[in-house]
């Protein structure tokens, strides 16, 4: 896949909470003591440890890690909520970590917008006031911020609701609100900090839900943090890692689940459910194609070339009509006869990122599914056994890496 251009360059980034930071605390860490260790011997605590990350212009980049793991610390130094012990961030070549206090509240007022964890939201001003908010600070007239705020509540499904109260709305509304107030100003950057954990399950998944159809219109850069790592495999375009401050992997959802690269990073994966978050581009193939004017010796000569056992019949746009199975073919073909239309069953289409667990459902018949383009023509097919040995795959990888862990201790 090609990259886009850095948005945020994180480089060498390390916060350190107390009096004295880039003191003794600071020479501890660079001799190799852990967290604890410097704690114990000044009091200090390391918030993040040498951070080196490049966030990409359009993607949404989620830090995931538990309660400590310096997470948040993060996401507050992009915009110096907190001011990093060392290092640079870059945004859009502009080193954040250089500019003067009016340079900063510019940044923070034109370039990111923030949604917290708990909304944040005045209750003694309407949904229309609290939205557009940060328009006023920015001396924006009535007229202009009203009609953003109310362009980016109807962007949030909250059209209607201008007049209401936050007392007045659901902890998901409320939500909304949060969202649609920093997408008011236009920013370049979304920073979210555990912005659905307040959330009930199901209204937590419908946020999920939105903030994607929000990116696929806008495409907005987004630092989301979360300590789910179901979450942060579901809507993240790539996913970073830490604990006690540092960063233990940073990778696509699919090779954070496939391919640990510490055991801490293991032990998350093997509790998360696979199929929702693999896709199916992990097991597509090629796709036996027949014509729909061909013959059965046609299919049976796509299926023998590929050594599959069902061929796809395409119009001639190249799109799926059904599969022809090899079985099927070699009976008509003894039969004498040559007509590929009675032997055509339908079978669902996908995409390439519908997840495995959809297409799982879909395996009814037991026949290969066709995986389709934005114009549904025919770009491959997945077949049920490939989608059961990827899954098999993926959770013997954990136990693989719990098993040399294991092993290791002994030695």
């Amino acid at each position: 896949m090609e990259r886009m251009p850095t948005k945020v360059k994180i480089a060498d980034t390390t916060k350190i909470f107390g009096d004295e930071p880039d003191g003794e605390a600071l020479a501890l860490l660079r001799a190799g003591c852990s967290k604890e260790e410097i704690k114990e011997r000044t009091g200090h605590v390391v918030g993040v440890k040498d951070a080196n990350i490049d966030v990409e212009e359009g993607e949404i980049f989620v830090v995931m890690g538990l309660s400590g793991s310096g997470k948040s610390t993060l996401l507050r130094c992009v915009n110096r909520l907190y001011e990093p012990t060392t290092g640079t961030i870059i945004v859009d070549g502009i080193d954040v970590t250089a500019l003067n206090p009016k340079e900063l509240q510019a940044f923070r007022r034109d370039s990111t917008g923030m949604v917290f964890q708990h909304f944040a939201l005045f209750p003694h001003q309407d949904i229309l006031s609290n939205v557009a908010f940060g328009l006023r600070v920015k001396g924006v007239d009535p007229k202009t911020r009203n009609a953003a705020a109310e362009g980016a509540l109807a962007l949030v499904g909250l059209a209607g609701y201008e007049n209401s109260y936050p007392r007045q709305l659901s902890g998901g509304m409320q939500q909304r609100v949060g969202l649609a107030r920093a997408l008011a100003t236009d920013p370049d950057i979304l920073l979210m900090d555990e912005a659905f954990s307040a959330l009930d399950p199901l209204i937590r998944r419908q946020m999920q839900d939105e903030l994607m159809e929000i990116q696929g219109k806008l495409h907005k850069t987004i630092l989301f943090i979360t300590h789910d790592l179901n979450e942060a495999l579901r809507v993240g375009s790539r996913v970073c890692i830490m604990k006690d401050g540092a960063i233990h992997q940073i990778g696509a959802p699919e090779d954070i689940l496939m391919r640990p690269e510490t055991d801490y990073v293991a032990e998350f994966v093997q509790d998360v459910d696979q199929g929702r978050v693999l896709v199916v581009d992990t097991v597509r193939e090629d796709a036996a194609t027949v014509p729909a004017s061909g013959s059965v010796a046609d299919a049976l000569d796509a299926i023998a070339g590929l050594g599959s056992d069902a061929a796809h019949v395409v119009d001639p746009d190249g799109r799926p009509l059904g599969v022809v199975t090899r079985q099927s073919a070699e009976r008509a073909r003894a039969r004498g006869d040559q007509r590929l239309e009675p032997l055509v069953e339908a079978v669902p289409a996908v995409t390439v990122d519908t997840t495995l667990a959809k297409v799982y459902q879909l395996f009814g018949s037991g026949l290969p599914l066709a995986v389709v383009d934005g114009e549904g023509r025919l770009i491959g097919a997945v077949r049920p056994l490939e989608v059961l040995a990827e899954l098999g795959r993926v959770e013997g990888v954990s136990e693989q890496l719990q098993q040399a862990k294991a092993q290791e201790a002994q030695t």
